[in-house]
This record gives C-alpha cells, sequence and structure tokens, in this order.
C-alpha cells in the first residue's frame, strides 16, 4: 500500500520508489481499519500522528521552532483519545495547529469547521487596523450580503474577532502569530458546518450586522464549465471548480474546437479551489504547446530527512496530437484559485500565457493521504514543496492586478 498523493484531495497514485518513511502510515492500515478497533488503536494512532507529520509535512521550517506544534493541552488531547470521536478530534486539532488550509482531516464531524477555500466565501487579511476583507467569492452568501473587499470584519456572533481569534489558539493552547491569526479568521469567518454564520462587519456605509448560510447548504449542481463570449469577440471558458473530474477534459477539449478563429481567450482559474489532479491539468496545458515545456519544479523533504539525500524533480507538459491553440491568451485567477489551480496557474504562465487577478489562495505544495496505522483513518497534508520553474515557491505567486479591456 501507498500514501496517496493530492492536487488537493484525490490525485494519481504517487510514483514508485517511495521514501520509507512516506509509507510509515500504512504499515498496519489494512485489516483493523476494515474491523472493529480497540481503545488501544486509537490510542496507537494518536501518538503516532506527531510523528507522522514530522517525518513528511514539507514545510516544517514554516513553524515556530521549525517543528510540530506541541503544548500541554495537545499532550493532554492526545493521552485521553480512546474511540473514534477523541481521535478524530485530535487529528482536526493537530492539521489547525499547523495553519495551513492544505491540510485537514479525511472524515469530519457535523459541526466540524468549514474548509477553506473550497466552503469559504470571505478571504480575511491583517491590517494595521484589524481583520479586512481582501475578497468576496463571486455568487456567494457573503456577495449576496453585500460584503465588499475592504469591510473590516470586527464580531464573530458576538464576540470581538480579535478575541475569537485568540479563542481559536488558546484553546490548542498554542500562541498567536500574525499567520496563525489570519489563518483563524478565516476559518471563523467560514463558520461551521452545521450553521449559519452571524457576522459584523464596519465599511463604508457604517456597521451592520448579517447571518449567512454556510457553503454546505446543498446548491445548484454545475457543468464542468462554462462557455461565454461578449461583443468584442473575445472567448472567456471558466471552469467551475471541476479540476478533479476527468469529464472536464472532453468539456474543454469541446469548447476549444469551439472558438472562432482570431478570438482572444480568457480562461478564468478563479473557481478552482478544491485543487484537482494533473491529468486534467496537463490536459488544459497540452492545448497550449508544441513541444515538451516544463511547467512545475517539486521537492520531497521527507526523502532528505530519511537519507540526506535531497530530491528534486522538474514535471513537463506534452502537446496533445490535433489539439493546439494559437490565439492570445489570458489567464484570471484569484483567492479561490487553489492548489492545482494554482498549479495550472503557474504552468501556464510558464508557457507564456500572463496571469491576472492579484493574489491566489496560496495553498502549499502537494497534498498526500495519510492513514493511521492502526486504524486507517486519514489524514491529509503538503508532503511536497512546489515551485515555478524559476524557483518561486507556489504559494508566493501574486499575479498582476487584471485590467478592464
Amino acid at each position: 500500500m501507498r500514501s496517496t498523493k493530492a492536487g488537493s484531495t484525490s490525485s494519481p497514485r504517487r510514483r514508485t520508489n517511495i521514501p520509507a518513511i512516506l509509507m510509515f502510515a500504512n504499515l498496519a492500515g489494512g485489516a483493523l481499519a476494515q474491523t472493529g478497533q480497540t481503545a488501544s488503536d486509537y490510542a496507537i494512532d494518536a501518538r503516532a500522528l506527531e510523528p507522522l507529520i514530522a517525518a513528511n509535512y514539507a514545510y516544517l521550517d514554516h513553524l515556530p521552532n521549525g517543528s510540530v506544534p506541541s503544548s500541554p493541552k495537545l499532550i493532554a488531547e492526545r493521552d485521553a483519545v480512546h474511540d473514534r470521536d477523541s481521535l478524530l478530534h485530535y487529528a482536526e486539532d493537530m492539521m489547525a495547529s499547523l495553519a495551513d488550509h492544505h491540510a485537514i482531516t479525511g472524515s469530519s464531524f457535523g459541526d466540524s469547521w468549514a474548509v477553506v477555500p473550497t466552503y469559504s466565501d470571505l478571504w480575511i487579511v491583517m491590517d494595521s487596523q484589524g481583520y479586512v476583507v481582501d475578497a468576496v467569492r463571486e455568487n456567494s452568501p457573503a456577495s449576496a450580503a453585500g460584503i465588499r473587499p475592504g469591510d473590516h470584519l470586527t464580531k464573530i456572533g458576538t464576540q470581538p474577532v480579535a478575541e475569537a481569534v485568540a479563542q481559536f489558539w488558546s484553546a490548542l493552547g498554542l500562541e498567536q502569530t500574525p499567520e496563525r491569526s489570519a489563518f483563524a479568521a478565516r476559518v471563523l469567518a467560514a463558520g461551521r458546518r452545521d450553521r449559519q454564520r452571524q457576522l459584523v462587519f464596519d465599511g463604508v456605509g457604517g456597521r451592520r450586522a448579517v447571518t449567512l448560510d454556510n457553503l454546505y447548504v446543498k446548491s445548484a449542481d454545475m457543468p464542468p464549465l462554462t462557455v461565454l463570449r461578449n461583443g468584442r469577440g473575445d472567448t472567456e471558458i471558466r471552469l467551475n471548480n471541476s479540476l478533479g473530474e476527468n469529464g472536464t477534459i472532453a468539456a474543454f477539449d469541446a469548447a476549444m474546437s469551439a472558438i472562432p478563429t482570431g478570438s482572444r481567450l480568457i480562461l478564468d482559474l478563479s473557481d478552482t479551489p478544491s485543487g484537482g489532479n494533473t491529468t486534467v491539468a496537463r490536459a488544459i496545458m497540452g492545448w497550449f504547446v508544441d513541444r515538451p515545456v516544463s511547467y512545475q519544479i517539486h521537492q520531497l523533504p521527507a526523502e532528505e530527512r530519511e537519507t540526506g539525500i535531497p530530491r528534486q524533480w522538474i514535471e513537463q507538459v506534452l502537446p496533445r496530437p490535433g489539439k493546439y491553440y494559437r490565439g492570445p491568451v489570458e489567464i484570471k485567477v484569484g483567492r479561490w484559485t487553489g492548489s492545482m489551480g494554482e498549479g495550472l496557474a503557474i504552468g501556464l504562465q510558464a508557457i507564456g500565457k500572463p496571469l491576472c487577478g492579484g493574489g491566489m489562495a496560496g495553498l502549499k505544495g502537494a497534498v498526500y493521504d495519510f492513514p493511521l496505522p492502526a486504524t486507517g483513518m486519514v489524514v491529509k497534508f503538503p508532503a511536497e514543496r512546489l515551485y515555478t520553474v524559476s524557483g518561486t515557491p507556489r504559494e508566493a505567486v501574486v499575479p498582476r492586478a487584471c485590467q478592464p479591456h
């Protein structure tokens, strides 16, 4: 058995020659995961989680002190694990301790925090005045309520947002840092999965309280992509968070084949928060190359930790026979361009297609699924670091603002 690598939550099986440490989570995850577990099994997995993160998390150097977060509260929670619920609570807390939106559990509770950015509609950052809305997701409860970039989030429910953020971290026994504070504010603004959100904002029109549905409320199904044409003859293809669906390839091929000669193409990746897989991304990029082109650098820290020998490789996109678009192309991105969406964006940039839209989600690395050894419960976090072909960390890429045409 092997760990599974993902753009965010799914992708092809990872390559062979895996470092032994990357297989750690799977050594005992078979029969026990399918049958009954004992309190001892859950306790084993609780104690396995911290060393699993230490061995495989690709961004240990981004954490305070360069190590897996720990506190008396987290240790006490770990030592009290005795059943599935207590293990899952502990796993959720350990993933949250990384302050990394790409680190999540494979299962959840009905009232777990919403996954950001997939189930968020407000991107919150810190400024000199507190917690400010940097971006609002299109066609979302927040946009419908009139929340705008520049508004300041002041309360979560009846609690001042600064107190709510401090409580988020004190519950884990961890100190606040600017990165942790912004992370918690985005999670708190996305809310719990089973209830509405009560938020208060200060903006140009003064202070107002809003009640927003969470994004787990069932919404209408969307096709893999939407094609629009404007009066200037431009063709816009908007990906509808579908980079994890292989059916997107056929839909994209059909849309590309129907573009009128001479049309300018706008490829909109601003709604791709859930990531996806490289098969879909490479199929899309294949329309824009006529020779093999390098588009992304991968680095595997776990192998260097285990062996002392670093491992890094470059991935290429190949042309697709009979599919090549010669016209002008622009790529639109935004805060809900996440994971594989960001990988596709930097790949297209490497091919020579300009990006616009400002900051993306900044999700770190490529996610692997790690089943815990005794119960098979899955945690997901970045095990690979990803870079542009020029060596810029993917999460640090900030495209220019889009200009009206």
